[in-house]
């Protein structure tokens, strides 16, 4: 169950609770059933609506059985409370899915098919992207991303704490992503180690908002207080490889009985005081007080805050093992390293008696050889010099040498040249208005037939700078890359498209371009766009950003007007 969980399906485990159905209790006449609170430290249940999900009509489901004749349940990972959550696949565009289901006369179906719909609204890399939510043939099913390369937090705290600069980026990462969240008006409710993903790039992704609250039947008084003290919960965690409660939950142990909440830095050793400090001002909601006067931090918006107040801290330098290279030899007047004498004192080096230069050539008969030698050397550099300049210059003359040389350095440096694979890529809006998330993997899915497509626009092909600048994809191409040229295949042609290629400091969405250095631009009117970096350096994020779009006419997925979609993007390095 752990390596299922940690694939990314947003399930919907106990997380060390008991079974909800061991409090269940009657549903409301009009289905929604009695919510459950959020508890203290954990998410226990005062009353909740479980009686009535026993009583739903069971799930007939089984692997092979196809959702709209498209997503083919592969492995059942949780069957709970009359819903389970299934890993799938999408036979349309061939990928991994994730897929709840709920009967349709579930009491919790239609909060559950309300969750996603509004999660799916918001189309924030930062969280499992729901792609689906659709009531058919008396089910509810949600289907959602499924990140094979991201571990849940849970596995990575059973290996040990973080280091500092991993907690910093996590308490980082899923405030500004929470934060965003409840400016939608979404809540998560159940955030714990178990709903919260690292990627192989180091980025943190969340999973369920809004959706495992509704199929689960949480709600909460004081939704961005409890999220913040979630937040405070998930970092202390990180630091000390301890849950801050006196109970054991997500494979961690509790805090001894009786002690209260301690600050990190007093569990652990090493730890870093100023995390140490934000962790204590999230939870103080829970009655913790602060080492410092600061204020503590009720709203995940404050603790972002408080987070990008700190100083930054760096990621530690990689540690470099020497190679065994050959030992330095102690040469000295001919002594290779002497061994010591039986003594222990080192052998003394005695001068070499000096060699006396062989007699010069002081005869007549040899002074007259000297001369003819050196005339000798004296022409043969002549002529050397002579026929060298010569074959110089008639290959200047010829009609295309320099031609093919630079034919054949072509060859040669694509020869040189090897494909790069994308790790992951998101969509890049610093503006914070997307264009369609959830098709950023279809750019590099090896299938021509499945693109990204951009918004239509009023006035192009150039955007307007004042109400939009670009549109474009962030691509992570592995640790070490130096990519050469990209090469982009668009599905329109025509009046043109203008792409330029940035290298990224990291797979961000929203980060500013200005930060960033060009690397190469292109305009075409073809639907192939290429683009060659000059001078190649290592780039491990690259931004393809468009400020250009041709006219195109309308379809069945966007209207008219000045757009473009890319179908498949390559990279060379």
């Amino acid at each position: 169950m752990a390596e299922r969980s940690t694939a990314a399906v947003d399930v919907a485990d106990s997380g060390g609770e008991e079974p909800l159905t061991a409090e269940a209790g009657k549903a409301t006449a009009d289905g929604a059933g009695t919510k459950k609170k959020v508890g203290k430290g954990t998410e226990a249940a005062v009353t909740d609506d479980a009686g009535a999900a026993a009583e739903a009509n069971s799930l007939e489901l089984h692997s092979g059985h196809k959702l709209a004749r498209r997503y083919r349940l592969e492995e059942c990972v949780t069957r709970l409370d009359g819903f389970s959550s299934w890993r799938a696949v999408d036979e349309k565009l061939r990928r991994a899915v994730g897929v709840h289901v709920v009967p349709a006369d579930h009491p919790r179906a239609r909060p559950v098919l309300a969750a996603a719909r509004s999660a799916a609204l918001l189309g924030d890399p930062r969280f499992v992207q729901v792609l689906d939510a659709v009531e058919e043939n008396d089910l509810v099913y949600v289907v959602h991303e499924w990140l094979p390369d991201a571990t849940e937090l849970t596995a990575v705290l059973a290996a040990g704490p973080l280091e500092p600069h991993d907690a910093y980026q996590l308490v980082s990462q899923v405030s500004q992503a929470m934060a965003a969240a409840h400016r939608e008006g979404l809540a998560h409710l159940r955030l714990n180690p178990g709903s919260v993903l690292r990627t192989e790039s180091g980025q943190y992704r969340i999973r369920g908002l809004a959706v495992m609250a509704a199929l689960r039947g949480i709600s909460a008084d004081h939704p961005q207080r409890t999220e913040t003290e979630a937040i405070g919960a998930l970092l202390y965690a990180a630091l000390t490889q301890r849950w801050p409660y006196e109970t054991n939950a997500y494979g961690l142990s509790g805090l001894p009985k009786g002690v209260g909440l301690i600050a990190p830095d007093q569990v652990r050793a090493g730890v870093h005081r100023g995390l140490s400090e934000l962790a204590m001002r999230a939870l103080v909601n829970d009655g913790a007080t602060a080492s410092r006067q600061d204020q503590p931090c009720t709203t995940p918006e404050e603790l972002a805050k408080a987070v990008a107040a700190m100083p930054r801290i760096r990621p530690p330098e990689p540690a470099f093992t020497p190679s065994p290279a050959y030992q330095r030899t102690t040469y000295q007047q001919g002594v290779y390293g002497q061994p010591p004498n039986r003594g222990g004192a080192p052998h003394t080096a005695r001068p070499a008696a000096p060699v006396p230069p062989p007699p010069p050539l002081q005869s007549r008969t040899g002074k007259a050889l000297k001369w003819t030698v050196s005339a000798l050397l004296i022409a043969a550099l002549g002529l050397g010099s002579w026929q060298l300049a010569d074959t110089l210059l008639k290959e200047e003359n010829k009609p295309g040498p320099s031609n093919s040389s630079e034919k054949d350095d072509g060859k040669g440096a694509e020869v040189a040249s090897k494909p790069l694979k994308i790790q992951n890529a998101v969509e890049y809006y610093p503006d914070g208005n997307p264009q369609h998330t959830n098709q950023v993997p279809l750019t590099y899915d090896d299938n021509p037939d499945t693109v990204w497509r951009s918004k239509s626009y009023d006035e192009g092909p150039d955007l307007n700078p004042a109400f939009k600048k670009g549109v474009g994809l962030v691509y992570d191409l592995g640790a070490g890359q130096k990519p050469k040229t990209a090469t982009l295949g668009l599905k329109y042609g025509g009046d043109h498209t203008t792409v330029s290629l940035y290298a990224a400091d990291s797979l961000s969405s929203s980060a500013p371009l200005g930060s960033m250095k060009k690397l190469a631009t292109t305009t075409t009117s073809d639907t192939t766009a290429k683009l060659t970096v000059n001078r190649p350096e290592s780039a491990r994020y690259v931004v393809v950003w468009m400020t250009a779009m041709p006219q195109a006419p309308g379809d069945t997925y966007s209207d008219p007007g000045y757009k473009q979609a890319i179908a498949e993007v390559k990279f060379t390095g």
